[in-house]
C-alpha cells in the first residue's frame, strides 16, 4: 500500500525538500503541498492523505490552529509536525491539538521516511525527555484538572499509562510488568478508549495536563 503524504510549510524550498525525499521511497507519495495552514483543510479534503507533515509557525494560519481544524474532519489524518526548535511550546500545542508527533527540520532524511510510516501505521513518534521538558515549563501556568475517563483506570490501566509516558514500547512495559506484550496491548487499547485519545501521544499529553503524571515524576 502506498502511502499518501501532504506537506504543509510556507517555505517552498523546505517542501520541494521533503517532497524529493518521500517520492523517492517506493510506499510514498507526496500528493499535495500548502504554504499556509489555511490552505492544508481544502488540500486534505480533496487528496485524503494519511500524513500530514505540519510546520508549527505560518503565516496567517499555524499549525497548530491547522491541526485542530483537521481533527475535526470525520477522517482526519495522521499529523506529524514538522519543527526547528524541540522546546518550542508550539509543539506541545500542537500535540494537544492532536498531532501524533513531531520531528526536528534538521532529522536525517531515512528517520523521516521511518516517522511518516510509524505514525501511518498508527503508532506514536513520542520523545518523553522532550514532552516532558515541555509539559515542566507549563506546568507553573496551568491548573491542571482531571482528565475526562483518568478516573476510570484500574490500577494496572495507570501503571501502564506512567509507563508510556516514560516512552516505553509495549515489549518494555511487559518486562517491567511481568505480564505479556498481549496483555498490554489490551490495556493499552483501554487507555486510549477511556481517554478518548487517539495514540499514545494524545494519551500522555492528558496524562500530563490533567496532572496524572507530572514532569518531575517521569525524570
Amino acid at each position: 500500500m502506498t502511502l499518501r503524504v501532504v506537506i504543509a510549510d510556507d517555505e517552498a524550498l523546505i517542501r520541494a525538500g521533503l517532497r524529493v525525499i518521500l517520492d523517492a521511497e517506493p510506499d510514498l507519495t507526496v500528493v499535495g503541498e500548502a504554504a499556509d495552514g489555511a490552505a492544508v483543510v481544502p488540500v486534505v479534503r480533496r487528496e485524503r492523505p494519511d500524513v500530514v507533515l505540519m510546520d508549527v509557525r505560518m503565516p496567517a494560519l499555524d499549525g497548530i490552529r491547522a491541526t485542530e481544524r483537521l481533527m475535526a474532519l470525520d477522517e482526519p489524518p495522521k499529523v506529524l509536525v514538522v519543527t526547528t526548535f524541540e522546546n518550542d511550546d508550539h509543539v506541545y500545542d500542537a500535540l494537544l491539538a492532536g498531532a501524533s508527533g513531531f520531528l526536528l527540520k534538521r532529522t536525517r532524511p531515512d528517520d523521516l521516511v521511518q516517522a511518516v510510516r510509524l505514525v501511518a501505521s498508527g503508532e506514536s513518534l513520542l520523545f518523553p525527555a522532550a514532552i516532558r521538558r515541555l509539559a515542566g515549563r507549563r506546568a507553573p501556568s496551568r491548573s491542571p484538572g482531571r482528565a475526562p475517563g483518568i478516573d476510570r483506570l484500574t490500577g494496572r490501566e495507570g501503571d501502564v499509562l506512567r509507563l508510556m509516558a516514560k516512552g516505553l514500547s509495549n515489549h518494555e512495559i511487559a518486562t517491567d510488568l511481568v505480564v505479556s506484550q498481549e496483555t498490554v496491548k489490551t490495556h493499552v487499547g483501554n487507555v486510549l478508549a477511556k481517554l478518548g485519545a487517539r495514540d499514545r501521544t494524545q494519551a500522555v499529553i492528558a496524562a500530563y495536563e490533567s496532572g496524572f503524571v507530572s514532569p518531575s515524576e517521569q525524570g
